[in-house]
């Protein structure tokens, strides 16, 4: 069976993690270690290219995945696409979460506007479909 390999600003729900084992039929559900998050979490805006900035999270996803393995990558745009790109080289399955989304305004005094948005889970779906 696959397993499910997390390149994501956010924690997983239960509703996604339940979707993964349901829709993806993996087994395990494998986040990254902290220093890796913390690079996903933190790319530099001004960085001109992102090749060198990235090479920890390759080593990682490729000690860490085997082909077939689907990896969820969602983040900063030029980022998310170098490694998409990184997972098609190596056979590997990248995949991102599609969400509902909800805005709830809320008018304040001053003529400011409160926005807060709702996500809710929908289905993994492969990069290119």
């Amino acid at each position: 069976m696959p397993n499910l390999i997390v390149l994501f600003n956010h924690t997983l729900t239960e509703a996604q993690k339940a979707d993964a084992r349901a829709s993806l039929g993996v087994e395990d559900i494998i986040d990254p270690p902290a220093h890796i998050r913390r690079l996903w979490a933190h790319v530099p805006p001004d960085a001109e290219t992102l090749h060198d900035y990235l090479v920890q999270v390759r080593a990682w996803l490729a000690e860490t995945a085997v082909p077939g393995d689907f990896v969820l990558v969602q983040g900063e745009f030029g980022a998310t696409f170098l490694m998409v790109s990184f997972c098609l080289e190596r056979g590997l399955v990248p995949v991102y979460s599609t969400t509902d989304r909800q805005a709830l305004e809320k008018h304040l005094p001053g003529g400011t506007v409160r926005i807060q948005h709702v996500f809710r889970h929908v289905r993994f779906r492969r990069y290119g479909d």
